[in-house]
């Protein structure tokens, strides 16, 4: 039988006020990250379906304060999870660099696909970045949500829900999308 020490890795599911989320670790940090689903079940399944993810519960003190910081993140507060250790072990060097250059944007902060590629020294490598984004296996530590195509607009997003997750994540750091709500009409008396 392993003693608590020996446990480095495992996983968790969590559930938030905005849905059940599953977070996977290594002994090296974060490896998955589940955006809200419906059911704890559908987060499991969503999270074994990944290679690396073991069954242990037991929780380093590091993922007992992620969860505490999830959980702040889905009530609507400002978290930073730019010190959360991840372990991106086989991701490539471009990757790599897109995701660490999306790891400087703030709570509310947005950037274009483009404009995070040529902050990552890959200019012009727009479409790239948004298919390296769309693999990045720690949404929110590692915030792609952050990241809208030309004009501002939201594009696609890969988690569940899709672009619509996009956008109430944005909401919920206070980031509004979309044309302003028409003016009050004047009552004309």
């Amino acid at each position: 039988m392993e003693n608590a020490s020996s446990i480095t890795a495992g996983h968790a599911v969590l559930e938030t006020v905005i849905g059940f989320m599953g977070i996977a670790w290594s002994e090296n940090g974060l490896i998955r990250l589940c955006l809200p689903e419906h059911s704890r079940e559908a987060v499991e399944r969503r999270l074994f379906r990944h290679a690396g993810v073991s069954a242990s519960t037991r929780q380093p003190q590091w993922v007992v304060e992620l969860i505490a910081s999830i959980k702040s993140y889905a009530a609507g507060e400002d978290v930073d999870f730019s010190s959360v250790p991840v372990d991106l072990a086989g991701v490539d060097d471009f990757r790599l660099a897109i995701y660490d250059a999306a790891r400087k944007l703030g709570f509310g902060e947005t950037t274009t696909y483009g404009e995070l590629a040529k902050r990552a020294g890959h200019a012009g490598l727009a479409r790239e970045t948004g298919a390296a984004l769309g693999a990045n296996p720690v949404p929110l530590v590692i915030p792609c949500h952050r990241i809208l195509a030309a004009g501002g607009k939201i594009d696609g997003f890969s988690a569940p829900g899709g672009s619509a997750t996009k956008e109430k994540m944005l909401a919920t750091e206070g980031v509004r999308l979309g044309r302003p709500p028409a003016a009050q009409a004047s009552f004309g008396f």
